[in-house]
């Protein structure tokens, strides 16, 4: 032993004890183990506990001792002594002996501690302190419990073996009381699941006790158990489950669980259904789970078949456009195992629209019809009955309009149908060489085809006695819907908006005549219709300026919240090109600013027509129904304030811009002057497709930081090489193919990228963007404001061309 250390210790002399920091940490290391042995040996002494000298010295000499192990990193060496040590306080009195003082041997206890269990990484030191460290849990020093519990946390991730043989002593510890455990039983329970099965219900009982990151340790376990497919414990945490749903903090992770639980053991969700409807109205983000649990029960048998169709059909026709796929699959899937719902004509119902709501309209009828046809079907099996389609074909077949359609309906089935015939590697180059006119042809032959089958279907339901308008007011409005309205009851119709796919200019002069001749005295004494006269052109002119810098939404929603009415804007690509990213699916902005963009969408309608609009206009009344539900009482009537403010105000457009470069709009879409139109990108760069679709061919890669949290205390920049390609976003540690990959991101699993809000004092654009994943976020860094916005923009490009994949596979490739 050093002879200063030997001195300190032999005459327990205090005035001495600080000199042993003047030492260097190499001159004292040899001899660390033998001071450690006589500090025991002092430290057992009789009248330690009420020595003030004694206790100061050791507690000096621990201080320098600790230190030069961790200085010298030779924890390993003298680990052995240092845990004896840390034993022997186990056989003295380690409860506080006043108010706030620790006792001395507690004191003594957690300077050791601190020092052994930072290294919980080595394993042979681990396996000297963990079965030690678990005695100081029933000793009754919560300070001590607490922190051995946080220190004991690490180890289990670090190796999680060696507290597997102290399971028992561990859960006695938690359902003492000491939940900061709670955080190891998943890593424990992978190493001994039958202690904790046995324990489970008395582990999650207390849940509502605790705090929700303790919650969140007890779900973790719980998703651990239903991977592990215990049927018999899950079912009595079943009720514990549903009863947490609906905490906004846990939802989610719940659902995950409940999901795990639906793949081989739907029967026992059946009863729960109720309440997973009631979560997915109430959040609708968690839409995508619901459905699958809901599709996992449908395959039960026929009868839970319909009532889960029932629902899918439902929230396809309302939900978020993300989850779109997501029903879509599960509605096949169920449809599929049970083809006497829907008979032979479902593969029709599915191909029938590019649009999902009208898709969800056809399902609807056809499960109305389903139900009443049954026992027909079942007495005839020859009977089967019409697609879709031929209802489609047969009604109103006598007019002229409707045989010149069918010309149309023909001549485009057919150019489809030698489009799929053509070989893959012939069409992926077909998008740049179809002339401008064929795409525009096809454009028109598609969306008249839909436009006019939705109004038949609308004729078959009033045929039937169903009335469909309720009398209550909409929430929701679809430009397709409120311009061939229009012409259906032929309002005046006038010039057709360049580029707007949706509206189509009369083609015969009957028809024309009949429009010119559809004002009224009504009209005319309609303050909206005069003013509106008296500012055609202006409106014209402001609406084709306005139209290059905003988008006019294919659909609008007017939503409640707890506080206000929002607006929920759809945005679709109107060329819907073969690599369009959204010709099935629309983009989403949710607008604080409903009056703003209702003033928007009917300047835009105004501007479709030649002769002003009236407040009898079906446009106008759809409007003005979204208007009053985003109004509150005694505001402007939609009338009053159309007239007494013509245009919206210049500060408000740059605030809709704004919001709209917020949620990266303009990294997806883009205005065609030649077209004429809001296109999304890749029907702007017909010539980039082929090289965004080629496999294997990274649309960009360059390196970015990563920022890894390991702790909450510890945060860092990690540089990474990422390379983004096909569905994946892949990084390695360099650009040298040689490295090996991390696991990649999957862009199907990919949920948002968003901007990391800048802090006040950085000026400029931000770096920095964050990747969300259904199960945990990647943040990362541009070198420069510019390599962060390319970042940004081949990001949502490629996620929104996965999710379009998605739809593509659930309608198309049926």
């Amino acid at each position: 032993m050093h002879h200063l250390f030997g001195l300190v210790l032999a005459q327990k002399d205090l005035s001495r004890a600080g000199d042993l920091f003047s030492l260097e940490d190499a001159e004292i290391e040899g001899s660390l183990s033998e001071a450690l042995e006589q500090i025991r040996i002092i430290s057992s002494a009789a009248d330690y506990q009420s020595n003030d000298n004694d206790q100061a010295v050791v507690e000096i000499c621990i201080t320098r001792i600790t230190t030069a192990i961790r200085e010298t990193a030779s924890i390993e060496k003298h680990g052995k002594a240092l845990v004896a040590l840390w034993e022997s306080c186990l056989e003295h009195n380690l409860k506080p002996s006043g108010k706030d003082e620790d006792a001395p041997h507690a004191k003594i206890a957690s300077d050791i501690m601190s020092c052994i269990l930072q290294n919980y990484n080595r394993p042979p030191v681990m396996a000297l302190a963990v079965p030690v460290a678990v005695k100081f849990l029933q000793r009754g020093n919560q300070e001590l419990c607490r922190n051995m519990s946080s220190y004991l946390s690490l180890a289990a991730i670090a190796k999680a073996e060696l507290l597997a043989e102290h399971t028992e002593t561990i859960l006695r510890s938690v359902l003492q009381g000491n939940s900061m455990l709670l955080r190891v039983l998943p890593a424990l329970y992978e190493q001994r699941p039958r202690p904790i099965l046995a324990r489970l219900p008395e582990l999650v009982a207390p849940m509502a006790q605790l705090d929700p990151p303790e919650q969140l340790h007890i779900l973790r376990l719980l998703h651990a158990v239903a991977r592990k497919r215990q049927v018999g414990v899950l079912k009595e945490c079943l009720p514990f489950l549903f009863g947490h749903l609906r905490d906004p903090n846990h939802s989610e992770v719940i659902l995950n669980i409940l999901l795990e639980i639906s793949s081989y053991e739907p029967a026992a969700l059946a009863p729960f259904l109720p309440t997973l409807r009631e979560i997915g109205e109430t959040f609708p983000t968690l839409i995508g789970q619901t459905a699958k649990i809901f599709g996992a029960v449908g395959h039960l048998d026929e009868e839970r078949a319909r009532t889960s169709l029932l629902y899918l059909v439902n929230q396809l026709a309302n939900m978020e456009h993300s989850f779109h796929h997501i029903l879509l699959l599960e509605i096949k899937s169920l449809t599929d195992s049970f083809c006497s719902i829907l008979g032979s004509q479902s593969r029709d119902i599915y191909r029938m629209s590019n649009s999902f709501s009208a898709i969800a309209r056809l399902l609807a009828r056809q499960l109305d019809h389903d139900g009443a046809a049954a026992p027909r079907v079942e007495n005839d099996p020859e009977a089967q009955c019409p697609g879709p389609l031929d209802d489609f074909k047969s009604v109103r077949s006598g007019s002229e309009e409707d045989e010149k359609l069918q010309v149309k309906i023909q001549a485009f089935e057919e150019k489809i149908n030698v489009d799929s015939s053509t070989p893959g590697s012939v069409r992926r180059y077909s998008l740049g060489q179809v002339s401008k006119e064929e795409r525009k042809d096809m454009r028109f032959n598609r969306s008249k085809s839909l436009a006019l089958h939705a109004l038949r279907m609308k004729g078959l339901s009033s045929e039937g006695g169903q009335d469909e308008d309720s009398g209550d007011i909409p929430a929701g409005i679809s430009f397709s819907e409120l311009c061939l309205s229009q012409e259906h009851q032929k309002v005046p119709l006038g010039l057709q908006h360049v580029g707007n796919p949706l509206v189509s200019q009369p083609s015969h002069p009957q028809e024309k005549a009949g429009q010119d001749r559809a004002g009224t005295d009504v009209e005319h004494q309609d303050k909206l219709y005069l003013h509106l006269k008296d500012n055609l052109g202006k409106v014209k002119e402001f609406v084709l300026e306005m139209g290059r810098r905003i988008p006019i939404p294919e659909q609008c929603v007017i939503e409640d919240t707890v506080h206000s009415c929002v607006a929920k804007l759809f945005f679709s690509c109107p060329l819907k090109g073969h690599y369009c990213l959204y010709s099935k699916s629309s983009f989403t902005v949710v607008s604080q600013q409903p009056p703003l963009w209702i003033h928007i969408m009917f300047l835009f309608q105004q501007s479709l027509f030649a002769e002003p609009l009236s407040t009898q206009s079906s446009s106008v009344q759809g409007l003005k129904a979204l208007w009053e539900k985003s109004q509150l009482k005694g505001m402007h009537s939609f009338e009053t304030a159309m007239i007494q403010s013509t245009f919206p105000l210049q500060k408000d457009l740059e605030k809709v811009q704004m919001q709209l470069e917020e949620v990266r709009f303009f990294d997806l879409f883009g205005y065609s002057e030649e077209a004429g139109a809001w296109q999304c990108f890749m029907c702007n760069n017909p010539e980039k497709a082929t090289g965004v679709n080629q496999d294997g061919q990274p649309l960009m890669e360059g390196k970015l930081k990563e920022k890894q949290v390991r702790w909450k205390f510890i945060k860092r920049w990690k540089t990474r090489y990422f390379t983004l390609a096909g569905n994946q976003l892949l990084f390695r540690r360099d650009k040298s193919k040689d490295d090996p990959e991390e696991s990649p991101i999957e862009l199907s699993k990919v949920q948002s990228v968003t901007v990391v809000a800048r802090k006040r004092r950085e000026r400029g654009l931000p770096r920095a963007f964050e990747i969300f994943t259904d199960s945990r976020s990647y943040v990362l860094k541009a070198s420069d404001q510019s390599s962060a916005q390319q970042w940004l923009q081949c990001l949502n490009v490629a996620l929104a061309q996965a999710r379009q994949r998605h739809s593509h596979e659930a309608t198309t490739s049926l």
